[in-house]
């Protein structure tokens, strides 16, 4: 699985972060999502390594600005987890 950290400015409310939830949703298959107007950022959980283009974008189609994007492994940690 890989987590994927995507900068995005000018999200000001809880629907911005829904309207971004919803766009990754639909564009990626991600098991999480959780974008954040606070710090500027959304995080996505996927299964495979997704696209920064396609990424990118994802967020300017919805009418944000795409800022960074990182890439990393990403290994579920929990009560249950190995």
């Amino acid at each position: 699985m890989f987590k994927t950290t995507v900068g995005i400015d000018g999200m000001m409310c809880g629907m911005c972060e829904a309207h971004m939830n919803d766009a990754f949703r639909k564009a990626f298959d991600v098991k999480k999502v959780k974008a954040s107007r606070k710090d500027k950022c959304a995080e996505i959980i996927s299964e495979t390594e997704l696209d920064e283009e396609a990424v990118k974008k994802a967020v300017e189609e919805t009418g944000y600005t795409f800022t960074s994007f990182s890439s990393e492994e990403y290994v579920k940690k929990g009560l249950f987890s190995k």
